[in-house]
């Protein structure tokens, strides 16, 4: 079957069923952005746009008319019928960064990836969701925007902030969410968001879901130790430590391309992955320092979290470019608010079941192709 037939299934099944299923793309192939996309319908009647997902992030925020420095795909607030704007006096409008007044509309702006700002209104109007619509939902209409990381239609939130689509539905879904994000090569809709607790898997490895007051929005797991090949790599366990002081842990994060992780954690896995590849020669590629045009012997890398061992095939950690093959995965930056942070990004996770279950506190992992 052909990706393309196959998404076109998984979507009628959900339709039959009445499943909240959208399918995921890669951005790469569909919007020409290292993010992933579902389709998402904006207003009455709906304007569907490509929305980049992205867990690390609360509200939703398209471009609408007017906006300067979008692109030409757009929400037109005009042809809603149940469109309407917040006021500066509602609790969402102390839910977003740096919220704004102008006369009574409540506005807000944010930076994104550290390189891209936008500003927007707050708004709201009915969301579809594959065959769901979803009434009143709180969303950015993006006014204007700067810089290269801004996903061209616009990105659904899926953070735990009171802001995000989980948290603003959860009599509809429970706050419980599921995904399989396609590798990046991959093209058509094969992945899958699943949205509510029903049709979830059931026999599924798990892992505590904690809390970081510093980064309340974010998914915090307990990572136990790292292993390379065979080899258990020597990192200090403050390396993993939840820090409510400085925000540092271990998140999940499908905003974010490649795994980073703290220097000593990074060094570790590095000084392993280069110590079996013998004498080959390394280079470095962009952000990644550890690459090599001789054969990669090393067969897995294996993620111990509490309760649960999480190996990545090489596919999910290995990233080959014109014969040259790289870790995929990098340091984070001394100096940066994210320096104690580590982050498992959306290339380790791809063709993974990853699912969020906020009623029990747990992050599920299984392997799930989707490709």
């Amino acid at each position: 079957m052909q990706s393309n037939d196959k998404a076109r299934l998984q979507y009628l099944s959900s339709l039959a069923l009445g499943r909240p299923i959208l399918p995921i793309a890669s951005g790469v192939s569909v919007t020409h952005n290292p993010t992933y996309v579902v389709r998402v319908g904006f207003g009455t009647p709906a304007q569907t746009l490509l929305l980049a997902l992205d867990t690390g992030t609360n509200a939703a925020w398209v471009p609408c008319s007017g906006c300067l420095g979008c692109s030409s795909a757009i929400f037109d607030s005009t042809k809603s019928s149940t469109f309407k704007t917040v006021a500066c006096g509602s609790p969402q409008c102390s839910q977003v960064p740096h919220p704004s007044c102008g006369g009574n509309n409540c506005g807000f702006s944010l930076t994104y990836c550290g390189d891209s700002n936008l500003t927007a209104n707050l708004v709201q109007d009915s969301l579809t969701l594959a065959d769901y619509l979803v009434a009143r939902i709180t969303f950015g209409c993006i006014q204007n925007t700067a810089g290269p990381s801004i996903p061209a239609q616009g990105l659904l939130g899926l953070g735990r902030g009171p802001i995000s689509l989980i948290s603003q539905t959860p009599s509809i879904y429970q706050s419980t969410f599921s995904y399989c994000l396609p590798s990046y090569n991959s093209s058509g809709f094969t992945g899958s968001l699943k949205l509510g607790p029903k049709y979830q898997p059931v026999h599924i490895k798990s892992t505590p879901l904690l809390k970081n007051p510093r980064r309340p929005s974010l998914y915090y797991v307990n990572v136990l130790a790292i292993r390379v090949g065979a080899k258990v790599v020597n990192i200090p366990p403050s390396a993993f430590a939840l820090d409510p002081n400085t925000g540092g842990g271990t998140i999940f994060d499908i905003g974010v391309v490649y795994t980073t992780l703290v220097q000593p954690a990074y060094a570790a896995v590095r000084d392993e992955f280069r110590r079996r590849m013998g004498n080959a020669t390394v280079s470095s590629l962009g952000i990644f320092d550890t690459c090599y045009t001789a054969p990669i012997p090393i067969p897995s890398i294996n993620f111990k979290f509490d309760g649960m061992n999480v190996t990545l095939p090489r596919d999910n950690f290995l990233l080959t470019s014109g014969g040259t093959t790289c870790l995929a995965m990098a340091g984070q930056m001394d100096g940066t608010d994210e320096s104690v942070l580590n982050v498992i990004g959306s290339f380790q996770q791809q063709n993974h079941r990853i699912m969020i279950d906020e009623p029990n506190s747990r992050l599920c992992v299984a392997r799930e192709p989707c490709s």
